[in-house]
């Protein structure tokens, strides 16, 4: 895991690369790679590469980047972010075909498969990752990011040169540096976050600043034509593997295969371990393929103490059953407010989940790891989440009333005002938006629905902009574009839980939380081979659920957790915040918090 800029002045009349934003864009990054830094300028001044180290595969000197690939042909260079799980036979089959290696790393890997096959080297790559590849002959730059945008990727162009960075505050460190003005505010991305309680990729606050999309490549030469490209999409993967009626053939096999590909390293692995299914499945699969002690962490709350709410007692139970080395931190509300400055700083979107990760990272970093396998994607890829089959229910329901959406619309603004006297907000649009899968999804999973954003939140979102940009932002849209080409009901769900949360929220959290403390967060429940095999079932609602996932460990997980309610991951973030005097101290009061902290 690491950090990466990039700088291309691809136009004729555009000012060579200044040094000093590539700089200041990569010393943004320092916590993203601590173990070394390094930068790259073209000798004609268009090209400048940079990237930031965390040494967890050949952690030798010669595999640091900005790397180079200058034998054999043209010149190619690269600077990447993330992990290829599969490079070893990558790298197999490239020596096969007559090339040689310098290092034993996955970046001289990708160097050699982009020669092979220019951008579609990404169909081969199993794993999480971005980059930035200058290619000296065809005087071009293609950037990439993994299926599922596990890494984050952020470009702008000016017309005249392209910026790319992992991190959005780092591509505005590097503005700064050059001084230029922050790019103004996307209306979409803030009435976004207020809807989602994050950024919906491809936005970012600003205007001129976007995200790659997942499963996209994009390439732009001296023409300045860029050109993004699709790989791969979770829906019409969904909608495809439903239509050919594909499924898992041996679960048990498809996990072990994609946790023994997460647990390639040349550094220890840990795995945060919660109360939960995933995360105890995994710790059993890892335990067994490792063969050897594995550390686990787990994470705490005093409020919760002697609670039901308290994941520490069966979490312990998991790792006295499989021998790790369990570390156990508790956390208190006189934590959270020592740190609350720093959650910000390194928040590169705004985000009103993640604070659990990154105090759990914290502890992992202070046992002394650099990596940690997270049981994220479980929910969405074994149909966890009560609303697999709520939503559905809702919409039949809901779509049998005569009159629909229409009729919804008229009750709502009747019923609205009944929400001051203590009326749940979305109660009033149970017709309006519970006719559809998509519209039911957002009833369920808005932190905000559209008309209370119309009106803006005082003191904190301008009306204007709030309603500018959920004209922009069309939300309703996005969610139908995102379900309709699958087919039946669960995987419509599956495919909205997958593009919006578990990419937008869970990853995007994985991300700057582990960061932050110089963690490299895998996800082995979100992998492409693995998402193959269930993507059939998973798509028609008959694939296997979360207790058929926890019993593929040969030994098995203890009857406590295995029988254990579904329950959600709570953080007491209401109980730390008692003491604020701003108004809300619910989700919605932190949501306000955070983009006070960040717009």
């Amino acid at each position: 895991m690491c950090g990466l800029a990039a700088i291309y002045a691809y136009s004729g009349d555009a000012p060579p690369v200044n040094e000093a934003a590539l700089a200041a864009c990569n010393a943004r990054m320092i916590r993203r790679g601590p173990d070394a830094e390094g930068s790259w300028v073209s000798g004609d001044g268009r090209v400048g590469l940079a990237h930031r180290r965390l040494a967890i595969i050949d952690l030798d000197d010669r595999a640091a980047q900005p790397m180079s690939l200058t034998d054999g042909g043209p010149r190619i260079d690269i600077t990447y972010n993330g992990e290829i799980y599969n490079f070893r036979a990558l790298r197999q089959q490239l020596q096969d075909q007559g090339q040689e290696f310098k290092t034993q790393s996955d970046t001289e890997v990708l160097l050699h498969l982009y020669r092979r096959d220019g951008a579609d080297m990404v169909r081969h790559l199993r794993g999480m990752f971005a980059f930035a590849i200058w290619d000296e002959e065809k005087r071009g730059m293609l950037l990439g990011r993994d299926a599922f945008g596990i890494k984050p990727l952020y470009y702008m162009d000016d017309g005249k040169t392209l910026f790319a960075a992992s991190q959005v505050k780092a591509l505005l460190a590097g503005l700064g540096a050059m001084g230029r003005a922050t790019p103004s505010e996307n209306p979409a991305a803030h009435a976004g976050f207020f809807l989602f309680g994050h950024v919906p990729e491809p936005l970012s606050l600003y205007k001129d600043i976007k995200a790659l999309p997942a499963g996209t490549t994009l390439w732009i030469d001296g023409g300045g034509a860029e050109r993004e490209t699709a790989y791969f999409d979770i829906s019409h993967s969904l909608a495809e593997a439903e239509a050919m009626q594909s499924g898992a053939t041996d679960l048990g096999a498809l996990l072990r295969d994609s946790v023994a590909h997460h647990l390639v390293a040349d550094v220890p692995v840990g795995v945060f371990l919660s109360a939960g299914l995933d995360s105890a499945t995994l710790v059993g699969l890892a335990s067994e393929i490792k063969g050897a002690s594995l550390d686990t962490l787990t994470l705490g709350f005093d409020e919760f103490a002697g609670t039901e709410n308290d994941e520490v007692p069966l979490a312990e139970a998991v790792a006295d059953c499989y021998g790790t080395r369990q570390h156990t931190v508790r956390v208190a509300g006189t934590d959270f407010r020592d740190d609350l400055d720093d959650v910000f700083d390194v928040m590169d979107q705004p985000s009103i989940d993640g604070v659990n990760t990154y105090f759990v990272a914290k502890a992992a970093a202070r046992a002394g790891l650099k990596v940690a396998i997270s049981g994220a994607g479980g929910d969405e890829l074994f149909r966890g989440y009560d609303g697999f089959k709520q939503i559905p229910a809702l919409s039949r329901r809901m779509s049998r009333v005569p009159g629909g959406a229409g009729l919804g619309r008229a009750l709502r603004s009747l019923v609205q005002p009944l929400s001051a006297l203590g009326m749940p907000p979305k109660a009033a649009g149970l017709m309006e938006y519970g006719t559809r899968i998509g519209d039911a999804y957002l009833l369920r999973r808005a932190l905000y629905m559209p008309w209370e954003l119309e009106a803006g939140i005082k003191g904190v979102l301008d009306a204007d902009l709030a309603r500018a940009g959920l004209q922009e932002l069309d939300v309703l849209a996005r969610l139908d574009d995102c379900q309709s080409p699958v087919p039946a009901d669960a995987g419509k769900v599956a495919a909205l839980e997958m593009n919006f949360y578990m990419r937008g929220q869970l990853l995007r959290d994985a991300d700057w939380a582990g960061m932050a403390h110089s963690l490299e967060i895998r996800v082995p429940l979100i992998d492409r081979p693995l998402f193959a095999g269930l993507a059939g079932g998973l798509a028609g609602g008959n694939g296997p659920d979360k207790r058929a996932m926890a019993t593929t460990p040969a030994t098995p997980l203890p009857n406590a957790v295995l029988n254990r309610p579904k329950t959600g991951f709570f953080v007491p973030v209401r109980e730390w915040m008692s003491g604020d005097s701003s108004g809300d101290r619910g989700l919605r009061g932190w949501a306000q918090k955070v983009y006070q902290a960040q717009a």
